[in-house]
């Protein structure tokens, strides 16, 4: 499943993602905007149980989040997305996956993995700023289900048709939602128009 967010401020942070003279701190803050917004609509589906509380005026039914979170960003363009996710579910335990795609064959390479205690009884939320053709994707949600993970939800900021498909394709259970769904890529497995390297431009590296 594939949901495109609309938010006029959404789409106004995502035109200044993408405009190439924009330094790298706008960038950044841009980005961790974009991820607080897409949290709260992916939130919309989040369960919810029923206590009692005392209010200082009385006792009253009230309603509190029923799952564990878990946060995993695909390094390093996915922590730029962290700060902002926390914003949201600031109890959520933040796992790390190392993923490096090789220029030649476009192909994921893992060099790192680090994931949240009890991964099977929280539902986790994979955040990278950037669906392309979906290898590195697909690979981390593959890691997490080999680990445990039964709950999962893939979101990002762009997303390339190609990348979609293969979501859909290798995990089709696993939503995915997006801020753009973008043309194509190129034949540099870059998104069209997109907005070039994420990580490079969050992290100033260009």
């Amino acid at each position: 499943m594939i949901q495109e967010i609309f938010h006029p401020i959404l789409k106004d942070r995502l035109t200044l993602m993408r405009r190439k003279e924009t330094p790298a701190k706008d960038f950044r803050q841009a980005v961790e905007e974009i991820a607080t917004f897409m949290i709260y609509e992916v939130a919309k589906n989040f369960k919810l149980q029923e206590i009692e509380i005392e209010t200082p005026i009385t006792k009253c039914k009230a309603k509190i989040l029923a799952e564990e979170f878990g946060i995993v960003p695909i390094l390093r363009a996915g922590l730029g997305m962290v700060s902002g996710a926390l914003k949201v579910l600031p109890n959520a335990a933040v796992g790390h996956i190392g993923l490096v795609r090789d220029e030649t064959t476009h192909k994921p390479i893992e060099y790192y993995k680090k994931l949240p205690p009890n991964i099977s009884s929280k539902k986790i939320i994979v955040v990278d700023p950037m669906l392309a053709t979906g290898g590195s994707s697909s690979a981390a949600l593959q890691m997490l289900k080999d680990a445990g993970a039964k709950d999962i939800v893939f979101v990002c900021i762009i997303a390339a048709p190609e990348g979609i498909k293969k979501i859909s394709g290798d995990h089709p259970e696993i939503p995915i939602y997006t801020a753009a769904v973008d043309e194509s890529l190129n034949e540099n497995a870059y998104i069209v128009p997109g907005l070039g390297d994420a990580g490079d431009r969050i992290f100033d590296t260009l």
